[in-house]
């Protein structure tokens, strides 16, 4: 069939390894909210935004529900939130946000693939202070004009605001503090969102080589897969 073929189905394998990742962290992140706060999306904001970013990622709507389901269930595991922090190689600072029921375990893996991948994993909040903490709303620009909203976004902690014309999506910046805010805001002016989620954004990033930046990559890679792993943040640019 030839390499094309290969090539084509190497992609496509890929992005279903993507989505079946993305589904695994959201049904964990709605299981979570529902336990926490209640399986009513209308009373429960956590498990609204949750949903919200399943439906944005085209989860399926009896996973969904399953989720929520497994909130309540009597023998469902606790998860705990648990953030890691440390350098990669060539000095690049890497925090893994993970959600895990077996703390033991999930530390034990993030400190091997650090040091199997010639980077070291180091203290809680020892790199906390290269990153900001925002707020990232994505929402479908149908419709919606630019500037008016801009205008009318900017009282209710707007940072930044940007149009993604290819995808014709509106990405919204916000500080942490202001997060649940604009949620709100959104939320009532039904503003169709496809995501909302906190990111740590570094200060400033770090230059590597296209060879360097394949050998941190493989790191990311590794974190990524991990099933604990929710989100992992890094300050290398990237040469895309």
């Amino acid at each position: 069939m030839g390499r094309a073929f290969e090539y084509r189905k190497a992609r496509k394998m890929k992005r279903w390894d993507a989505m079946a990742k993305a589904f695994t962290r959201i049904g964990r992140e709605i299981a979570m909210a529902a336990k926490t706060g209640g399986i009513d999306p209308d009373t429960n904001p956590s498990l609204r935004v949750a949903i919200q970013n399943a439906k944005g990622a085209s989860m399926p709507k009896d996973r969904v529900e399953a989720a929520i389901k497994r909130a309540s269930a009597k023998d469902e595991k606790d998860y705990e939130e648990v953030i890691y922090e440390g350098y990669g190689p060539y000095g690049i600072a890497i925090l893994v946000e993970t959600a895990t029921d077996n703390p033991t375990r999930t530390v034990s893996n993030v400190r091997l693939y650090f040091n199997r991948n010639a980077g070291a994993l180091g203290k809680t909040g020892s790199l906390d202070f290269l990153f900001d903490r925002k707020g990232v709303f994505r929402i479908s620009a149908e419709g919606v004009d630019m500037e008016e909203l801009e205008l009318e976004l900017i009282d209710f902690g707007a940072e930044d605001i940007s149009h993604d014309e290819e995808e014709n999506e509106i990405y919204i910046y916000t500080s942490f503090e202001d997060y649940g805010k604009m949620q709100k805001v959104l939320d009532e002016r039904h503003l169709n969102i496809k995501s909302s989620e906190l990111q740590r954004i570094p200060h400033n990033y770090v230059e590597v080589t296209t060879e360097q930046e394949a050998e941190i990559q493989k790191l990311l890679d590794r974190f990524e897969e991990d099933e604990d792993v929710s989100y992992v943040f890094h300050n290398m640019a990237s040469k895309e």
